[in-house]
């Protein structure tokens, strides 16, 4: 059992206090666990997601070799996802910054694109589904109101990986180093995230479950607090409602007690980004947007033309 901790934060912050903590208890149910903060490493920003899902068209149509990120040998970025991807578990740690999780860990995880897995598993780059789980951990000096994106935000970058989410947990009022260790229950709650971590990656797959706060969210498929108005997909599909983070459908029904509740439609795991196959919709809508594009290019190219020698003054 292997199990990555993963800090966007500074060093000994709190981000790092309590994944360290989750960590140890890896370590104390006899597990292998690694820690890396990403202030450590060299993670340049994706460049567009162009560069690297065309080379994936392209291997996986024409099984031509896919090269991977255009990155590759020019960043940190590689030998991180390799690692992680030997790993059944990660624990990711990450401070709240405008709502979101930090810049710093976005830009590590937007660049998960190139390297997704259920793709690598299908072309042999990655010859086993390691079925990764998670925990993951937003800390912020303020309570949920003002981190209400941060455990989504971090939750939404796990689908390429094809990572399952079975614990968060938000860590509020802590803005200053060190602050949650006069939170023993932070520090008692992050050793069960790891105990938790342990549990799931002992326990068959097919029978995984969540195993956080039962009541944490709104959404029964991901726990997401963020659920909004559907409107219509690229290929005509809608719900009433759509979790803003698995893309669950389906509609908000208050109960006897005055709460809402977000009942799941028939239908309204069609699209949950969790499921590889559904996933696979999107891309066949990213390919038909582009084959649409490049068979009317030449009705923009002078337009195109006026806007690239358009020059204005910048900051020097």
């Amino acid at each position: 059992m292997k199990v990555m901790g993963i800090v966007a934060g500074r060093h000994n912050g709190n981000s790092e206090i309590l994944v360290k903590q989750a960590l140890t208890a890896v370590k104390d149910a006899g597990g292998e666990a690694i820690l890396i903060n990403l202030f450590d490493y060299d993670i340049k920003p994706c460049s567009g997601c162009e560069s690297c899902t065309i080379g994936m068209e392209k291997a996986f149509k024409e099984k031509k070799e896919y090269k991977g990120c255009i990155y590759k040998e020019k960043d940190d970025m590689d030998k991180i996802v390799n690692v992680m991807n030997e790993c059944e578990g990660i624990i990711v740690g990450c401070p709240t910054y405008d709502l979101l999780p930090s810049s710093l860990y976005l830009s590590f995880a937007q660049r998960f694109l190139a390297y997704e897995l259920s793709f690598r598993i299908k072309i042999g780059q990655v010859k086993k589904d390691p079925h990764t789980v998670a925990g993951l951990i937003g800390v912020g000096g303020s309570k949920h109101d003002w981190q209400t994106m941060s455990l989504e935000g971090l939750a939404a970058t796990m689908f390429t990986q094809s990572i399952t989410v079975v614990d968060m947990y938000l860590a509020t009022s802590v803005g200053r180093p060190g602050n949650v260790l006069i939170h023993k229950d932070y520090l008692e709650r992050a050793y069960q995230m790891g105990k938790n971590i342990v549990q799931a990656i002992n326990t068959p797959v097919e029978e995984r479950k969540w195993l956080g706060d039962p009541n944490l969210g709104l959404c029964p498929r991901c726990h997401s607090s963020l659920i909004y108005p559907g409107e219509e997909h690229w290929d005509g599909v809608k719900f009433n409602f759509e979790c803003a983070v698995c893309g669950a459908g389906g509609d908000l029904v208050k109960g006897e007690n005055g709460k809402y509740k977000f009942v799941l439609a028939e239908n309204g795991l069609i699209r949950d980004r969790n499921i590889n196959e559904a996933r696979a919709v999107h891309l066949q809508e990213i390919m038909e947007t582009r084959d649409n594009f490049m068979s009317r290019k030449g009705e923009i190219e002078e337009e195109y033309k006026r806007f690239r020698e358009m020059k204005f003054e910048t900051i020097k």
